[in-house]
């Protein structure tokens, strides 16, 4: 056991002594030590309850014969964080999450990780940290949180931030927004729609390396903690089996997430994090394969921000092993991939169903042919940017209009709400990327207040920051080269005309070779000051949004 290092033997007495100090008797500490790293805080809805979720984690690892040995890592919740400055420590936080987990990993030796998390950067990082460090490793979240009612109606996060765009025009009052306000996130958990947080958690399931349930459980079920429990066993099992995350983590593996993905319309912030966890696995995921992916596999889950069902409804319906169930039946899923269950996929999904047609629909009878993200390229994104297309208005999924610039979110947001943006506009916010922001902030406050003020289906918005997973409309984003690295993004003025072809994968800037040559031998790049130490140093080292906006090693 790698725990040795720390016990065994006469010279590691002094190491036993502390032990013995800290309250665990020989027997127990002569168990493999495994670590239960819990992003609980009393910050972010999704963990409020998280120390319930690792406590039943920590009684499955006992009752198996481990020992767990908790130990915490931070966490931000990007809603709280959102159209401010906080979001430039957001994407920056999942290395950081990667990076501590590795520190407590190798100074104490420990053998196994059950990682306990819910949350947007927290899911991925501490998934990099599990590639990264190879070690038996698996995943339980803390579940999605249930969506709200408000008249009749399901609503949820997003719901919200739209109803702020309606408030800024007009068509609701204040004291509707204020009751919107009190239902819209009604319990504990990750929010209700198939946003980052949810879409990740899915993505564990898909990629092996959580237990079947884990992406939809709600948070408030008993089921959870089950699962809980269960994870605590199955982390002894992959201990005795020797079964380490890259045996799980295989290009084929990738691929079924990514079909998973497409299937769900997830979270563009995928195109970030599957990336990352892939590099940190040794293994190269480019963007070009996702959409490859994206062109053969149909949208079959309408979910929240771009349809009607949440992730409660999902999980009734079966859940993500009945989305890889029905994915089976065309091919699209690869059955030999092991998983944490120490079973193959197609083992764990032997026998499984779809129970609602119309929350996971029929392969002949898709929302949409294609898969939920698509990424385009052109004049304006050489190396690429990428876009929900299943959360897009038919009449959006092909737009020409002029540009309105902005080298900030908050001058965007501002005339946003100001009534400045008109109908057929395309807003450009640059200088948001990885390096430019740093920290590639995410759009939601502007996308929503458009969708919010009804210019969805008539104004797009393109960036080389990034949306949450929350945002709908024609909202193209991780726009690379970024504008900080001299990208075309820094080169659009007031008044060009960008073309959109969301079918043909095309984003294009409608002005000559000649006149773009001429600007950027004139071009001052803006600057976004930061006085924080960590952002500056983020900066330094940020890659690319198509690259997983990972940190160079060198």
């Amino acid at each position: 056991m790698r725990s040795d290092r720390a016990k065994a033997g006469i010279e590691r007495a002094p190491h036993r002594s502390l032990m013995l100090a800290a309250g665990y008797s020989r027997w127990e500490f002569e168990r493999p030590w495994v670590g239960v790293v819990n992003a609980y805080n009393a910050i972010i809805p999704g963990h409020i309850h998280l120390q319930r979720i690792a406590d039943a984690a920590k009684a499955g690892i006992y009752a198996a014969g481990g020992l767990p040995l908790e130990f915490p890592v931070i966490g931000v919740c990007d809603g709280i964080a959102m159209n401010h400055l906080g979001m430039k420590f957001s994407l920056p936080s999942r290395e950081l999450i990667m990076d501590s987990i590795e520190v407590m990993v190798e100074a104490h030796a420990l053998d196994a990780l059950v990682l306990v998390t819910n949350c947007d950067k927290i899911v991925p990082g501490m998934a990099m940290a599990a590639a990264s460090l190879n070690i038996p490793s698996i995943v339980i979240s803390g579940g999605p949180m249930l969506a709200g009612v408000y008249e009749g109606k399901e609503i949820d996060f997003s719901s919200l931030y739209e109803a702020v765009g309606s408030c800024a025009a007009g068509k609701i009052s204040r004291d509707e927004l204020d009751r919107i306000e009190e239902t819209a996130c009604p319990t504990c958990g990750s929010c209700a729609g198939m946003f980052t947080a949810n879409t990740m958690n899915c993505m564990m399931e898909a990629l092996g390396l959580a237990l079947p349930g884990n992406g939809t459980i709600p948070a408030v079920l008993s089921a959870r903690e089950r699962l809980a429990k269960d994870t605590g066993r199955a982390i002894m099992t992959l201990i005795e089996k020797n079964i380490k995350p890259r045996d799980i983590l295989t290009l084929e593996t990738f691929k079924n997430a990514i079909a998973v993905d497409m299937a769900l319309g997830g979270s563009t912030n995928t195109t970030l994090h599957l990336p990352a966890i892939a590099h940190m696995a040794g293994i190269n995921l480019p963007l070009e394969l996702l959409d490859e992916i994206s062109r053969k596999c149909p949208h079959l889950c309408n979910m929240s921000p771009g349809g009607p069902h949440h992730v409660q409804d999902l999980y009734a319906a079966g859940g993500v092993q009945a989305v890889m169930a029905r994915l089976t039946e065309a091919n699209l899923i690869n059955g030999d991939c092991i998983t944490v269950t120490g079973r193959s996929m197609a083992e764990n999904l032997k026998g499984v169903k779809v129970l609602n047609d119309d929350v996971v629909r029929p392969l002949n009878n898709p929302y949409h042919k294609e898969g939920g993200i698509a990424v385009l390229k052109g004049s304006l994104a050489p190396d690429g940017a990428v876009v929900k297309q299943s959360a897009v208005a038919p009449e959006m999924l092909r737009h020409q209009g002029p540009a309105r610039v902005f080298n900030c979110e908050e001058d965007a947001s501002a005339a946003i709400l100001g009534g400045q943006i008109k109908p057929k506009d395309v807003v450009v916010i640059r200088y948001e990327g990885p390096k430019g922001g740093p920290g590639m902030r995410e759009m939601l406050g502007p996308t929503a207040s458009l969708a919010g003020m009804g210019l969805d289906k008539e104004v797009a918005l393109i960036t080389d920051g990034r949306f949450s997973g929350a945002s709908r409309g024609a909202s193209i984003g991780h726009v690379s080269p970024e504008a900080a690295a001299g990208g075309p993004i820094a080169l659009v003025r007031d008044g060009d005309i960008i073309s959109i072809d969301i079918p043909a994968r095309k984003l294009d800037l409608l002005v000559s070779e000649e006149e773009l040559k001429a600007r950027r031998a004139s071009l001052k790049p803006y600057v976004q000051e930061v006085k924080s130490h960590f952002l500056r140093r983020y900066r330094h080292f940020a890659t690319s949004g198509v690259k997983g906006a990972v940190l160079l090693d060198e």
